[in-house]
């Protein structure tokens, strides 16, 4: 299996620490506002990792976070905390939005036939291990106080551009973040945020005689460190975290444990609208919801998805899902026929090409050429299934009996010709999504969406 590492700029064959246990950490959402469909994206690729570790025979153990406590505005730990800003929106408290948006989230994440991670973190769960781990880092010299938080200095750590080949000495103020005064370099961020007085934040707690609450970046090393250990498997995220939140989150990990903090980095591309990126900012962004008005479920979206590469730019169109949701029927009919046919039997050599081109740094488009070019069983069609999780089998091994009464009832009425009821029974099918088509094999029954 070869993954492409951010870490190292290649493409390299992956070895995990422990097979038995491959250590995997997904950066989650900021449960503050409604997910959009390219929030999604990432999820649904990182999925796709999760079934290919599997079918080569290791065994994952992944941690994902919901960020319910502080990312601000922008990277420049300044403005509002996200979570602040939406209560004020919706009149109610950050824990209730919390709890909200936590929810939605994962619910859709259930919608997408997505791997429950092993381990769900919430960063509020976790401030006390924030103040261990900044204190360690105190201790060690990499920290200094202002007005207005503790800050890392990333001066003391010599490596730090490195990750994202960042160019500090031409790096302008305001460029990646804005240049606060008390910072001693303009890549310094927050750890710990002081509530300043008459700061509207509800979230707080007391750290060195006054309350705060934690910077965005260091949730993740301190979840990390809690649930999967010093040094992981495989981080993942998009690749707007490389230059600041993954960048930060190395920094701390590796000057408090003094330990390589993972492996493999992998990043997914954004997707586009328009040709823009999909962002609540702009005003362009779809939910899932807005998807299922307009006739599409979310495995229509999750097979869209899936035909793009994870690295590629990818421009989303309504036009292009409906491809995409003509193509995951056309297979749903395809994977029915084979069930009917008694066509069962495996076709291991290639099932073993569709997982090599998945091996082959989830090269989810190669795998889907494949499929399309080749006469597959429905055990293939299973395999299938198991690895990309696109519900294409499930219905049909659980084929309501009134549903086969109705087909049956259909074929009688036509062999004795009486061709008023065969339509009657024809339309009480398409009222359950069913079709029936005859074959030189006989009647073949199909989904009509």
């Amino acid at each position: 299996m070869k993954l492409y590492n951010t870490l190292t700029k290649k493409l390299e064959t992956f070895k995990p620490i422990n097979p038995e246990e491959v250590k995997i950490y997904t950066c989650g959402p900021t449960v503050y506002d409604y997910p959009h469909i390219g929030n999604y994206t990432s999820y649904i690729y990182w999925d796709l990792l999760i079934r290919a570790l599997k079918k080569n025979g290791f065994t994952p153990k992944r941690v994902l976070n919901l960020t319910d406590v502080g990312h601000l505005a922008s990277d420049a730990d300044e403005g509002e905390d996200k979570l602040e800003k939406g209560a004020k929106r919706e009149h109610k408290t950050v824990w209730e939005i919390a709890e909200y948006y936590s929810n939605y989230f994962l619910e859709n994440y259930n919608k997408l036939n997505l791997t429950p991670p092993d381990i769900i973190a919430r960063a509020t769960d976790y401030i006390d291990e924030d103040l261990a781990l900044i204190d360690s880092l105190t201790e060690k010299g990499y920290t200094y106080e202002t007005s207005d938080g503790i800050y890392f200095d990333t001066s003391k750590f010599p490596t730090y551009a490195d990750f994202a080949r960042l160019d500090l000495d031409h790096l302008k103020a305001g460029a990646r973040v804005d240049f606060s005064s008390e910072k001693r370099n303009i890549s310094d961020f927050a750890l710990w945020k002081f509530i300043k007085d008459g700061e509207d934040h509800a979230m707080r707690w007391s750290y060195r005689g006054r309350d705060g609450y934690p910077g965005w970046h260091i949730e993740c090393a301190t979840i990390i460190h809690e649930k999967l250990g010093e040094t992981i498997d495989i981080h993942t995220g998009g690749i707007d975290h490389i230059p600041v939140h993954h960048t930060n989150e190395i920094a701390e990990s590796e000057c408090a444990f003094d330990k390589k903090m993972c492996n493999f980095w992998l990043h997914c591309n954004f997707i586009t609208i328009d040709n823009e990126k999909v962002s609540k900012s702009l005003g362009n962004t779809y939910k899932l919801e807005d998807l299922e008005e307009k006739g599409y479920t979310p495995l229509d979206f999750k097979m869209w998805v899936l035909q793009g590469h994870f690295q590629g730019t990818r421009n989303f169109s309504f036009d292009d899902l409906s491809a995409a949701k003509s193509r995951r029927l056309n297979w749903k009919n395809k994977a029915a026929s084979a069930y009917q046919l008694k066509n069962i039997d495996k076709n291991a050599d290639l099932q073993e090409k569709i997982l090599e081109a998945v091996n082959e740094n989830l090269n989810s488009p190669e795998a889907f050429s494949i499929i399309d070019t080749n006469e597959l069983s429905f055990e293939d069609w299973k395999f299938i299934d198991e690895l990309f999780a696109l519900d294409l089998t499930r219905e049909i091994e659980n084929l309501p009996d009134y549903v086969s009464r109705l087909i049956s009832e259909r074929e009688e009425a036509r062999r004795h010709k009486n061709y008023a009821l065969s339509d009657e029974i024809r339309d009480e099918l398409a009222e359950n999504n069913i079709t029936v088509k005859d074959t030189p094999d006989g009647p073949i029954w199909q989904y009509l969406k």
